[in-house]
């Protein structure tokens, strides 16, 4: 198996991999001590059988540069195939600011024809491949080098599986003319915005039991200096303090340092230095806070008037849609879209897209009191009214 550990070599792959209709991509990378993911493998394939036209991409090589990659990338007459892509391409974006495009995540197109929810990798190999898949070498640290025979091999069987399935799958969509949904999937998985993290709005993140709008605001901050922190720093946000800390510093308001001695939940770094300063003014400005500038908890599911009959007849109709289009119930619709559907709200992902063909439709004139339910056996079908 080939190692690439030069940029010129790698320009020479991508340049081979131009001439092809796809090429399949995965990489490993470690994050347990860091904020930003640390790449340090790449694996691609181009079409073929075994290990032929597979390498593994070293980043960490002295001699490397990925541009040749990106350049890769941007050629939009090669389509990259990758399996879960959101961590992947996280990755390239944060690095260069680039998205591989066209893009075909295998893990949404095995969603959109009827693999489940989430179909692990692993399933998607045993179930279209029919071979197994060792994952000895899941749990390793992969910025050690050199890298074992057992490791590439493990490394490699991530994109050289990926080949078949990728051609089923697709052939699957092309026969079913579900293309355009695994498409509209995909948006958001290239989307800029998927990946900014604003500090100022990871304090959505942090689940409360109080929802006052003084508290909150103590949360925000608290959450936004930890945000920009980690980023800063280079760290996981929870080395900075966890979020059960920073629930008890929003409830206790520290104002000294001697205050925060008594905080039971914050690391002991925590308590000196720019984290402790950080924190002190924090709290601070979440406490100087105006009301007017104060965050509101959205109340907006409370307060829906949900028809619960309505909201029943909808997941009915919905484990009736999905069984006919062989798609999992909640990639259409979860549970929470079902509720505001039946108390009258609209703007749902479930009412639009593909969804709206497959489900939305009818679960409009089901709510309009145009259409019924019927059983019939194990079956459900639509009645006209």
């Amino acid at each position: 198996m080939k190692t690439l550990t030069t940029a010129q070599d790698l320009r020479s792959f991508c340049d081979a991999a131009r001439s092809q209709a796809y090429v399949t991509v995965d990489t490993e990378f470690l994050r347990e001590r860091t904020y930003y993911s640390r790449l340090c493998l790449i694996q691609m394939a181009m079409p073929g059988q075994g290990e032929e036209g597979a390498v593994l991409v070293d980043p960490l090589a002295e001699d490397m540069s990925l541009e040749p990659l990106y350049d890769l990338f941007r050629d939009e007459s090669v389509v990259k195939v990758f399996h879960a892509a959101r961590q992947d391409l996280e990755i390239f974006w944060v690095d260069a600011g680039v998205f591989p495009k066209p893009l075909f995540d295998t893990q949404v197109a095995a969603m959109v024809c009827g693999f489940g929810e989430q179909a692990g990798y692993e399933t998607l190999v045993r179930k279209i491949v029919k071979r197994p898949l060792d994952k000895t070498s899941r749990f390793t640290d992969w910025s050690r080098r050199p890298l074992s025979e057992a490791q590439k091999k493990y490394a490699l069987a991530d994109v050289t599986h990926l080949r078949v399935i990728y051609e089923h799958l697709s052939a699957e969509l092309e026969r079913t003319g579900r293309a355009r949904w695994v498409a509209e999937e995909l948006q958001t998985l290239t989307d800029p915005a998927t990946y900014d993290i604003r500090p100022e709005e990871s304090w959505r993140r942090v689940k409360t039991r109080t929802s006052s709008p003084k508290f909150l605001a103590v949360v925000r901050e608290l959450a936004a200096f930890r945000e920009a922190h980690a980023q800063q720093a280079n760290v996981p946000r929870s080395r900075v303090f966890k979020d059960e800390a920073l629930v008890e510093l929003a409830s206790t308001k520290p104002r000294t340092h001697a205050d925060l001695g008594g905080a039971r939940l914050l690391l002991r770094e925590a308590r000196k230095g720019a984290i402790a300063e950080g924190i002190l003014d924090s709290v601070a400005r979440g406490l100087d806070c105006p009301p007017e500038d104060m965050p509101q908890p959205d109340r907006s599911r409370e307060r829906m008037q949900v028809n619960p009959a309505l909201a029943d007849l909808l997941r009915v109709l919905l484990k009736s849609k999905s069984e006919s289009a062989g798609v999992a119930a909640r990639l259409i619709a979860p549970s929470a879209d079902l509720d505001a559907i039946a108390a009258g709200m609209r703007d749902v992902p479930a009412l639009s897209g593909w969804r709206f063909e497959v489900f939305g439709q009818d679960a409009l004139r089901l709510c309009e009191g145009r259409i019924g339910l019927a059983a019939k056996g194990q079956s459900v079908t639509v009645v006209e009214l």
